[in-house]
Protein backbone atom coordinates (compact mmCIF):
# COMPACT_ATOMS: atom_id res chain seq x y z
CA UNK A 1 0.00 0.00 0.00
CA UNK A 2 1.39 3.17 -1.13
CA UNK A 3 2.08 6.24 1.86
CA UNK A 4 -0.68 7.94 0.39
CA UNK A 5 -3.14 5.35 0.50
CA UNK A 6 -1.83 3.87 4.04
CA UNK A 7 -2.36 7.63 5.69
CA UNK A 8 -6.03 7.73 4.19
CA UNK A 9 -6.86 4.74 6.37
CA UNK A 10 -9.11 5.35 9.34
CA UNK A 11 -6.88 3.83 11.68
CA UNK A 12 -4.20 6.47 10.46
CA UNK A 13 -6.65 9.19 10.97
CA UNK A 14 -7.12 8.05 14.31
CA UNK A 15 -3.79 7.75 15.11
CA UNK A 16 -3.04 11.25 13.77
CA UNK A 17 -6.16 12.87 15.71
CA UNK A 18 -5.32 10.77 18.94
CA UNK A 19 -1.19 12.24 18.04
CA UNK A 20 -2.87 15.73 18.04
CA UNK A 21 -4.74 15.29 21.15
CA UNK A 22 -1.61 14.05 23.28
CA UNK A 23 0.03 17.16 22.18
CA UNK A 24 -2.90 19.81 23.44
CA UNK A 25 -3.50 17.70 26.77
CA UNK A 26 -0.99 17.97 29.57
CA UNK A 27 -0.12 14.49 31.20
CA UNK A 28 1.04 13.23 34.34
CA UNK A 29 2.69 9.85 35.31
CA UNK A 30 2.96 9.92 38.74
CA UNK A 31 5.27 7.10 39.40
CA UNK A 32 8.95 6.75 38.02
CA UNK A 33 11.93 5.36 40.34
CA UNK A 34 15.43 6.74 39.79
CA UNK A 35 19.17 6.00 40.93
CA UNK A 36 20.85 9.01 42.29
CA UNK A 37 23.80 7.42 39.95
CA UNK A 38 21.88 9.54 37.12
CA UNK A 39 21.82 12.88 39.44
CA UNK A 40 25.67 14.11 38.74
CA UNK A 41 27.11 16.66 36.10
CA UNK A 42 28.88 13.81 34.56
CA UNK A 43 25.85 11.16 33.85
CA UNK A 44 22.01 13.12 34.09
CA UNK A 45 18.53 12.77 32.61
CA UNK A 46 19.61 15.44 29.79
CA UNK A 47 21.35 12.25 27.88
CA UNK A 48 19.38 9.63 26.44
CA UNK A 49 20.14 6.78 29.36
CA UNK A 50 19.23 3.40 29.14
CA UNK A 51 16.69 4.02 31.75
CA UNK A 52 13.06 4.40 30.67
CA UNK A 53 13.16 7.82 32.12
CA UNK A 54 15.18 10.73 30.93
CA UNK A 55 14.50 14.23 28.87
CA UNK A 56 14.86 13.09 25.73
CA UNK A 57 12.60 10.22 26.22
CA UNK A 58 10.22 12.63 27.99
CA UNK A 59 9.85 15.03 24.70
CA UNK A 60 9.93 12.16 22.36
CA UNK A 61 6.39 10.80 23.58
CA UNK A 62 5.04 13.65 24.79
CA UNK A 63 5.04 13.24 28.38
CA UNK A 64 4.92 16.55 30.69
CA UNK A 65 5.10 15.40 33.94
CA UNK A 66 6.93 13.31 36.06
CA UNK A 67 6.44 12.75 39.59
CA UNK A 68 10.61 11.59 40.66
CA UNK A 69 9.71 9.26 43.98
CA UNK A 70 12.20 9.18 46.46
CA UNK A 71 12.09 5.24 47.32
CA UNK A 72 14.03 3.84 50.20
CA UNK A 73 13.93 0.09 50.34
CA UNK A 74 12.11 -1.40 53.84
CA UNK A 75 15.18 -2.45 56.51
CA UNK A 76 15.41 -2.97 60.19
CA UNK A 77 12.64 -1.10 62.73
CA UNK A 78 15.64 0.05 64.73
CA UNK A 79 17.59 3.20 65.36
CA UNK A 80 19.96 3.02 62.98
CA UNK A 81 17.46 1.49 60.48
CA UNK A 82 15.78 4.90 60.58
CA UNK A 83 18.85 6.77 60.41
CA UNK A 84 19.92 4.94 57.28
CA UNK A 85 16.31 5.53 55.78
CA UNK A 86 16.53 8.90 56.44
CA UNK A 87 20.02 9.47 54.83
CA UNK A 88 19.16 7.57 51.49
CA UNK A 89 15.66 9.90 50.99
CA UNK A 90 17.31 13.11 51.49
CA UNK A 91 20.22 12.02 49.15
CA UNK A 92 17.32 11.62 46.65
CA UNK A 93 15.34 14.87 47.81
CA UNK A 94 18.94 16.62 47.10
CA UNK A 95 19.63 14.69 43.42
CA UNK A 96 15.49 15.86 42.36
CA UNK A 97 16.73 19.22 42.93
CA UNK A 98 20.23 18.88 41.50
CA UNK A 99 18.54 17.72 38.25
CA UNK A 100 15.93 21.29 37.96
CA UNK A 101 18.10 23.47 40.14
CA UNK A 102 21.53 22.94 38.35
CA UNK A 103 22.11 20.25 35.75
CA UNK A 104 19.00 21.31 33.43
CA UNK A 105 16.94 24.44 34.88
CA UNK A 106 16.39 25.34 31.22
CA UNK A 107 14.66 22.12 30.70
CA UNK A 108 13.07 20.50 33.65
CA UNK A 109 11.37 22.72 36.63
CA UNK A 110 10.41 21.45 40.22
CA UNK A 111 6.92 22.05 41.20
CA UNK A 112 5.52 22.61 44.56
CA UNK A 113 1.99 23.17 43.70
CA UNK A 114 -0.57 22.48 40.85
CA UNK A 115 -0.28 26.04 39.61
CA UNK A 116 3.47 25.40 39.19
CA UNK A 117 2.74 22.43 36.75
CA UNK A 118 0.66 24.92 35.02
CA UNK A 119 3.21 27.50 34.82
CA UNK A 120 6.48 25.35 34.66
CA UNK A 121 4.77 23.43 31.13
CA UNK A 122 3.59 27.16 30.46
CA UNK A 123 6.82 27.93 29.88
CA UNK A 124 8.25 25.25 27.79
CA UNK A 125 9.88 23.47 30.36
CA UNK A 126 9.46 19.87 31.19
CA UNK A 127 8.04 19.39 34.80
CA UNK A 128 9.18 17.59 37.58
CA UNK A 129 7.15 16.52 41.03
CA UNK A 130 8.66 14.63 44.14
CA UNK A 131 6.61 11.89 45.61
CA UNK A 132 8.07 9.51 48.39
CA UNK A 133 7.16 5.87 48.25
CA UNK A 134 7.51 4.35 51.65
CA UNK A 135 7.20 6.43 55.22
CA UNK A 136 10.05 4.35 56.61
CA UNK A 137 12.18 7.28 56.47
CA UNK A 138 10.42 9.18 59.16
CA UNK A 139 11.59 7.50 61.98
CA UNK A 140 9.65 7.73 64.70
CA UNK A 141 9.53 11.80 64.02
CA UNK A 142 5.93 12.68 62.93
CA UNK A 143 8.02 16.36 62.31
CA UNK A 144 10.12 15.01 59.39
CA UNK A 145 6.51 14.49 57.36
CA UNK A 146 6.79 18.72 57.27
CA UNK A 147 10.47 18.27 56.47
CA UNK A 148 9.87 15.90 53.66
CA UNK A 149 7.30 18.70 52.83
CA UNK A 150 9.81 21.50 52.55
CA UNK A 151 11.93 19.55 50.46
CA UNK A 152 9.38 18.92 47.73
CA UNK A 153 7.62 15.74 48.53
CA UNK A 154 4.10 16.18 47.73
CA UNK A 155 2.47 12.54 48.46
CA UNK A 156 3.93 10.01 50.35
CA UNK A 157 3.25 5.90 50.55
CA UNK A 158 2.92 4.75 54.19
CA UNK A 159 4.84 1.14 53.60
CA UNK A 160 6.46 -0.62 50.89
CA UNK A 161 7.01 -4.03 50.49
CA UNK A 162 7.03 -5.36 54.07
CA UNK A 163 5.46 -3.61 57.26
CA UNK A 164 7.36 -0.81 58.98
CA UNK A 165 6.34 1.32 62.06
CA UNK A 166 3.44 3.41 60.85
CA UNK A 167 1.65 0.86 58.21
CA UNK A 168 1.26 -2.83 57.46
CA UNK A 169 2.25 -3.75 53.73
CA UNK A 170 0.01 -5.36 51.18
CA UNK A 171 2.90 -7.90 51.64
CA UNK A 172 1.50 -9.20 54.40
CA UNK A 173 -1.78 -10.86 52.57
CA UNK A 174 1.33 -13.64 51.70
CA UNK A 175 2.93 -13.38 54.89
CA UNK A 176 -0.06 -13.86 56.81
CA UNK A 177 0.76 -10.92 59.76
CA UNK A 178 -0.50 -7.80 60.14
CA UNK A 179 1.73 -6.45 62.91
CA UNK A 180 -0.33 -3.05 62.72
CA UNK A 181 -3.53 -4.02 62.27
CA UNK A 182 -3.90 -1.67 59.78
CA UNK A 183 -1.79 1.64 60.35
CA UNK A 184 -0.30 2.21 63.86
CA UNK A 185 -0.49 4.47 66.38
CA UNK A 186 2.09 6.55 65.05
CA UNK A 187 0.45 6.08 61.18
CA UNK A 188 -2.35 7.26 62.05
CA UNK A 189 -0.52 10.49 63.67
CA UNK A 190 1.55 10.61 60.08
CA UNK A 191 -1.79 10.45 58.26
CA UNK A 192 -3.46 13.68 60.18
CA UNK A 193 -0.37 15.25 59.59
CA UNK A 194 -0.21 14.95 55.86
CA UNK A 195 -3.49 16.26 55.96
CA UNK A 196 -2.37 19.21 57.63
CA UNK A 197 0.61 20.31 55.65
CA UNK A 198 -0.73 19.80 52.15
CA UNK A 199 1.12 16.12 51.41
CA UNK A 200 -1.31 13.40 49.42
CA UNK A 201 -2.13 9.99 50.90
CA UNK A 202 -0.77 7.48 48.86
CA UNK A 203 -2.36 3.97 48.97
CA UNK A 204 -0.14 2.13 46.86
CA UNK A 205 1.45 -0.84 49.08
CA UNK A 206 -0.52 -0.72 51.76
CA UNK A 207 -2.45 -3.49 53.53
CA UNK A 208 -6.44 -3.22 52.65
CA UNK A 209 -6.89 -2.85 56.24
CA UNK A 210 -4.39 -0.01 56.47
CA UNK A 211 -5.68 1.57 52.88
CA UNK A 212 -9.29 1.48 53.91
CA UNK A 213 -8.53 2.88 57.76
CA UNK A 214 -6.15 5.63 55.99
CA UNK A 215 -9.47 6.56 53.71
CA UNK A 216 -11.48 6.84 56.58
CA UNK A 217 -9.21 8.66 58.48
CA UNK A 218 -7.87 11.31 56.06
CA UNK A 219 -9.69 14.84 55.54
CA UNK A 220 -8.72 15.03 52.12
CA UNK A 221 -8.86 12.64 48.99
CA UNK A 222 -6.05 10.38 48.82
CA UNK A 223 -4.20 8.80 45.83
CA UNK A 224 -3.51 5.41 44.46
CA UNK A 225 0.02 6.49 42.66
CA UNK A 226 0.01 3.45 41.18
CA UNK A 227 -2.39 0.84 41.19
CA UNK A 228 -4.46 -0.83 39.09
CA UNK A 229 -7.90 -3.35 39.39
CA UNK A 230 -8.00 -6.47 41.35
CA UNK A 231 -11.41 -7.57 40.05
CA UNK A 232 -9.34 -8.09 36.57
CA UNK A 233 -6.15 -9.16 37.97
CA UNK A 234 -6.01 -11.33 41.87
CA UNK A 235 -2.76 -8.98 43.19
CA UNK A 236 -2.49 -7.73 46.85
CA UNK A 237 -1.06 -4.88 44.54
CA UNK A 238 -4.17 -3.97 43.01
CA UNK A 239 -7.50 -2.56 44.41
CA UNK A 240 -10.73 -4.07 44.85
CA UNK A 241 -14.23 -2.42 44.00
CA UNK A 242 -14.72 -2.00 47.60
CA UNK A 243 -11.40 -0.06 48.09
CA UNK A 244 -12.32 1.65 44.28
CA UNK A 245 -15.49 2.34 45.67
CA UNK A 246 -14.33 4.03 48.92
CA UNK A 247 -11.81 5.61 46.91
CA UNK A 248 -14.65 7.44 44.58
CA UNK A 249 -16.44 8.88 48.12
CA UNK A 250 -12.98 10.04 49.46
CA UNK A 251 -12.80 12.33 46.01
CA UNK A 252 -9.63 10.51 45.41
CA UNK A 253 -7.88 9.31 42.32
CA UNK A 254 -6.43 5.85 41.27
CA UNK A 255 -3.36 6.10 39.10
CA UNK A 256 -3.79 2.70 36.93
CA UNK A 257 -0.19 1.52 36.32
CA UNK A 258 1.39 0.03 33.89
CA UNK A 259 3.55 -2.62 35.18
CA UNK A 260 2.76 -6.08 33.79
CA UNK A 261 1.72 -8.63 36.65
CA UNK A 262 -1.12 -5.81 37.94
CA UNK A 263 -2.57 -6.22 33.86
CA UNK A 264 -2.49 -9.83 33.44
CA UNK A 265 -2.09 -12.65 35.99
CA UNK A 266 1.57 -14.58 35.80
CA UNK A 267 2.76 -11.54 33.25
CA UNK A 268 6.26 -10.35 33.96
CA UNK A 269 7.73 -7.08 32.64
CA UNK A 270 11.19 -8.53 31.44
CA UNK A 271 13.17 -5.76 33.25
CA UNK A 272 15.00 -5.32 36.26
CA UNK A 273 14.61 -2.73 38.42
CA UNK A 274 17.27 0.39 37.24
CA UNK A 275 18.79 0.49 40.36
CA UNK A 276 19.86 -3.06 40.56
CA UNK A 277 21.36 -2.35 36.91
CA UNK A 278 23.10 0.45 37.92
CA UNK A 279 24.93 -1.55 40.36
CA UNK A 280 26.30 -4.09 37.74
CA UNK A 281 26.92 -0.93 34.86
CA UNK A 282 29.46 1.45 36.45
CA UNK A 283 29.51 4.20 34.49
CA UNK A 284 26.80 6.46 32.56
CA UNK A 285 24.48 3.58 30.38
CA UNK A 286 23.69 5.75 27.01
CA UNK A 287 21.39 3.97 24.85
CA UNK A 288 22.69 2.72 21.70
CA UNK A 289 21.29 3.98 18.16
CA UNK A 290 18.68 1.56 16.99
CA UNK A 291 18.05 -0.18 20.62
CA UNK A 292 15.20 -1.93 19.86
CA UNK A 293 12.61 -2.03 22.43
CA UNK A 294 12.03 -4.62 25.03
CA UNK A 295 9.13 -7.65 23.50
CA UNK A 296 8.64 -10.59 26.19
CA UNK A 297 6.17 -13.15 25.31
CA UNK A 298 2.76 -13.05 26.91
CA UNK A 299 3.54 -9.55 28.10
CA UNK A 300 0.55 -6.95 28.05
CA UNK A 301 0.73 -4.07 26.40
CA UNK A 302 -1.38 -0.61 26.19
CA UNK A 303 -4.70 -2.83 25.86
CA UNK A 304 -4.61 -4.43 28.98
CA UNK A 305 -3.81 -1.08 30.53
CA UNK A 306 -6.67 0.77 29.26
CA UNK A 307 -8.02 -2.09 29.97
CA UNK A 308 -8.16 -1.61 33.54
CA UNK A 309 -9.03 2.48 32.70
CA UNK A 310 -12.33 1.14 31.28
CA UNK A 311 -13.19 -0.51 34.03
CA UNK A 312 -12.54 1.64 36.66
CA UNK A 313 -13.94 4.55 35.03
CA UNK A 314 -16.60 2.53 34.64
CA UNK A 315 -17.28 1.39 38.31
CA UNK A 316 -16.23 4.94 40.19
CA UNK A 317 -16.68 7.36 37.11
CA UNK A 318 -13.98 9.11 34.72
CA UNK A 319 -12.93 12.08 37.66
CA UNK A 320 -11.46 9.04 39.86
CA UNK A 321 -8.93 7.54 37.60
CA UNK A 322 -5.89 8.32 36.01
CA UNK A 323 -2.18 6.38 34.66
CA UNK A 324 1.33 5.80 35.70
CA UNK A 325 3.96 4.05 34.45
CA UNK A 326 6.81 2.53 37.54
CA UNK A 327 9.11 2.61 35.06
CA UNK A 328 12.83 2.21 36.18
CA UNK A 329 11.53 0.05 38.86
CA UNK A 330 10.12 -2.80 36.76
CA UNK A 331 7.15 -1.01 34.81
CA UNK A 332 6.69 -0.93 31.44
CA UNK A 333 4.36 -3.09 28.79
CA UNK A 334 4.61 -3.12 24.89
CA UNK A 335 3.52 -0.38 23.29
CA UNK A 336 4.56 2.19 26.86
CA UNK A 337 8.32 0.65 27.55
CA UNK A 338 9.63 4.21 28.00
CA UNK A 339 8.30 7.72 28.06
CA UNK A 340 9.27 7.80 24.40
CA UNK A 341 6.19 5.73 24.03
CA UNK A 342 3.70 7.82 26.27
CA UNK A 343 1.75 8.66 22.81
CA UNK A 344 0.57 5.01 22.62
CA UNK A 345 -1.57 5.28 25.55
CA UNK A 346 -3.83 8.10 24.21
CA UNK A 347 -4.01 6.85 20.63
CA UNK A 348 -5.83 3.49 22.74
CA UNK A 349 -7.78 5.85 24.58
CA UNK A 350 -9.33 7.11 21.53
CA UNK A 351 -9.80 4.02 19.87
CA UNK A 352 -12.12 3.15 22.73
CA UNK A 353 -13.91 6.18 22.48
CA UNK A 354 -12.59 8.46 25.10
CA UNK A 355 -13.08 12.35 24.01
CA UNK A 356 -10.17 14.91 24.35
CA UNK A 357 -11.58 16.20 27.30
CA UNK A 358 -12.03 12.67 29.31
CA UNK A 359 -8.44 12.42 28.36
CA UNK A 360 -7.47 15.39 29.73
CA UNK A 361 -9.19 14.38 33.12
CA UNK A 362 -7.29 10.49 33.11
CA UNK A 363 -3.59 12.18 32.02
CA UNK A 364 -3.38 14.44 34.91
CA UNK A 365 -6.52 16.54 35.29
CA UNK A 366 -7.78 14.22 37.86
CA UNK A 367 -4.84 14.59 40.05
CA UNK A 368 -4.25 17.90 39.73
CA UNK A 369 -7.87 18.41 41.23
CA UNK A 370 -6.95 16.21 44.05
CA UNK A 371 -3.79 18.02 44.44
CA UNK A 372 -5.58 20.95 44.69
CA UNK A 373 -8.42 19.88 47.23
CA UNK A 374 -5.42 18.40 49.74
CA UNK A 375 -3.64 22.35 49.69
CA UNK A 376 -7.18 23.83 50.32
CA UNK A 377 -7.99 21.30 53.41
CA UNK A 378 -4.34 21.86 54.55
CA UNK A 379 -5.42 25.61 54.65
CA UNK A 380 -8.19 25.30 55.95
CA UNK A 381 -6.34 22.73 59.24
CA UNK A 382 -3.91 25.34 59.78
CA UNK A 383 -5.95 28.41 60.00
CA UNK A 384 -8.56 26.64 61.72
CA UNK A 385 -11.20 28.11 58.79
Amino acid sequence: MSAVALAQTPDATLVANARAIHERVLTIDTHIDFDTAHFTAECNYTRRLLTQFNLPKMRQGGLDVAFLNVHVPQGPLTSSGYADAYRQAVAKFDAVHRLTEQIAPKEIGLALTPADVTRVAQSGRKVAVIGIENGYPVGTDVARVREFFDRGGRYMSLAHSGHNQLSDSHTGETTRDAPNGGLSARGREVVAEMNRVGMMVDLSHLSRAAAMQALALSKAPVIASHSSVRALVDHNRNLDDEQLLALKRNGGVVQIVAYAAYLKAGAHSGRRPVRELARERPGCPIEAQGTTPLSVEGRPGVKELVDHIDYAVKLIGIDHVGISSDFDGAGGIEGWDSAADTANVTVELVRRGYREPDIAKLWGGNLLRVWAEVERVAQRLQTGK
